[in-house]
């Protein structure tokens, strides 16, 4: 992704509100991980512009890295809505990956229908270990589909999602990241460098929460 439409993008996350950077009153995420950085990319579909923005970014990113791809596959939840307008845009089957088969009916976990040996690319909204989307190309996977990689709105840059991603055989592509958005952040003085100095230390250690001292 170019630095241009990384800073883009970056400018347009923090301009809705979608991440949040608080070092002073950090967030608690749902792993119980304490973290300086909340991201709610949810809010991107709220956004008409922003979204606009977002969704050409994505599909410049699959028709530049994933050349032949013939469904577009979201993850379950954040991932839905984008996976739609971008198959819409390109004129793409479209289908989902739920996180847990659902308890009635034909008891499966992809929604809409794809074909054995199918090349598809996975929407993600944030990635930050990427177990979650790992969890999706692994179900995919066993039905035979083709995953050619992952497309992600924004991604925390950790060492633990670049180490699962290889370890996995999985090919990702952010529009964003966290260092990118550093940078603007400090541009627009969302934060100092002393706040920078403390999201970098939690990037490279989140389970270390001397990050806060």
């Amino acid at each position: 992704m170019k630095a241009n439409t990384k800073e883009i993008v970056a400018k347009n996350l923090l301009k809705i509100k979608a991440v949040f950077l608080s070092p002073t009153k950090p967030f608690r995420w749902s792993s119980g991980i304490i973290s300086p950085i909340y991201c709610d990319n949810r809010l991107i579909i709220s956004y008409p512009k922003t979204r606009e923005i977002i969704e050409d970014a994505m599909v410049k990113t699959i028709k530049k890295y994933y050349k032949g791809v013939e469904a577009i596959v979201g993850t379950s939840t954040a991932g839905v809505p984008h996976a739609a307008i971008i198959a819409t845009k390109m004129n793409l089957p479209m289908a989902y990956v739920r996180s847990k088969p659902k308890d009635h009916g034909t008891i499966k976990c992809i929604e809409g229908f794809l074909k054995p040996n199918q090349k598809v690319v996975v929407i993600e909204d944030l990635l930050s270990t990427a177990n979650s989307a790992i969890q999706v190309v692994k179900i995919l996977r066993e039905s035979k589909i083709k995953v050619m990689g992952i497309c992600s709105i924004f991604n925390y840059n950790m060492t633990s999602c670049k180490q699962n991603l290889a370890k996995a055989k999985i090919i990702n592509h952010s529009l964003s990241d966290l260092d990118t958005l550093i940078k603007c952040a400090v541009k627009e003085k969302y934060i100092n460098q002393k706040d920078v100095t403390k999201i970098l230390k939690f990037r490279d250690n989140p389970l270390d929460s001397n990050w806060m001292k």
